[in-house]
């Protein structure tokens, strides 16, 4: 694995990481992905003395998550930080409009730009990509395309620019759910994983921290 004694592994973004974790507990990890992350990883490597943040907060959007970028990531000076945003800009593009705002487009850019550069500047923490997602269950979902795409397209392109490592999520569920069905992954709203689906996240995380 691509992990270093003693590492610090920040999980950041919404309620995906947040997943139902006590904000009071500042190692409480959630019931989700990060939880089965630390799990795997402190069970595979007690010798390197691993710590793990889970710095979720559900609701949140990218504006968000620069708003407490130095108190949730910044401060704890990670080694490895892994982020996870975009689905909540979606929703509320979607609520907002019918048509796409390429002026919120822009913004999701920059303000992604701002994360990153910040990190190159100020740590010498790997940087783990993931992408936003959505199933087409219900099928209302598929509105939430034009927005989600080009978000994704952006989290794409920061990766590519800034050397990062991308893990690409909406492939990925969509691709499972076809198999095996969506409400397999994301239950009724095509978004929250089961706990199949914050597997499935565990697993590409996992992949991706491979030598």
């Amino acid at each position: 694995m691509k992990i270093k004694q003693n590492d610090k592994v920040l999980f950041i973004g919404d309620s995906i990481t947040d997943a139902g974790r006590d904000r009071l507990n500042k190692t409480d990890l959630g019931q989700g992905y990060p939880l089965l992350v630390a799990a795997e990883l402190q069970a595979l490597l007690p010798q390197k003395k691993l710590t793990f943040y889970n710095r979720g907060i559900s609701g949140n959007r990218l504006i968000d998550l620069k708003n407490r970028w130095e108190k949730d990531c910044l401060d704890i000076n990670p080694d490895i930080v892994s982020i996870l945003i975009g689905i909540n800009d979606t929703s509320h593009q979607v609520t907002k409009s019918e048509k796409i705002d390429l002026k919120e487009i822009d913004k999701f850019e920059e303000n992604y730009r701002f994360l990153l550069k910040s990190l190159i500047q100020r740590t010498d923490a790997r940087v783990v990509l993931m992408e936003p997602f959505v199933l087409p269950y219900p099928k209302s979902r598929m509105n939430w395309r034009r927005e989600l795409d080009p978000r994704i397209q952006i989290v794409r392109k920061v990766a590519r620019d800034y050397q990062t490592d991308l893990i690409p999520l909406d492939g990925i569920f969509n691709s499972a759910g076809i198999s095996n069905g969506y409400t397999y992954y994301t239950g009724d709203d095509g978004v929250h994983p089961t706990v199949a689906g914050h597997g499935l996240i565990k697993k590409a995380w996992l992949e991706c921290l491979k030598d």
